[in-house]
């Protein structure tokens, strides 16, 4: 017999708190597009509830350390534009990938570490099933000069 795991009762447990509402974008597309049984988050970046962004080059003016906190505070955004386009984060069968992107010197070389602050959070809101594909690499630029910036494709139980 199968144990249904609950994200949302993991969230309470750990005392993990989401903002009420993601950042808006900033072009346009959307935050969330559900297609079938897939929900598509759209990038997002390391930008706090009072609208403040971690800005910055990673290797340069931010460390790395610095930057996985970064990507563990977009990791709590994705979550949040998912929960508010879906319902409820136990609505989620899976991650099934993260992309993440470090605005990084030319010589920095720790993008996995970096993007590991979002997919550990993955892990904590759906143990297993939080575990999922990914790819992390280093750009010259990003958006309003932010450090990290991440995207995600999640598996929704069928509604069938």
């Amino acid at each position: 017999m199968t144990i249904a795991f609950s994200s949302e009762r993991r969230l309470l447990e750990a005392g993990i708190d989401l903002p009420d509402a993601p950042p808006e974008p900033i072009g346009c597309f959307r935050n969330v597009i559900v297609h079938a049984d897939l929900a598509w988050v759209s990038g997002q970046g390391p930008i706090h509830a009072d609208g403040r962004l971690e800005r910055g080059k990673v290797g340069l003016e931010v460390t790395a350390a610095s930057a996985r906190a970064h990507a563990r505070l977009v990791g709590l955004n994705l979550l949040a534009a998912l929960r508010i386009a879906v319902g409820d984060l136990d609505r989620v069968e899976r991650v099934v990938r993260l992309q993440g992107l470090v605005n990084a010197v030319p010589n920095f070389e720790q993008h996995p570490f970096v993007i590991d602050g979002a997919s550990e959070l993955m892990g904590e809101v759906f143990g297993d099933h939080g575990i999922h594909g990914r790819t992390s690499f280093g750009v010259a630029s990003l958006p309003n000069n932010i450090t990290v910036e991440i995207d995600g494709v999640f598996a929704l139980k069928s509604s069938r």
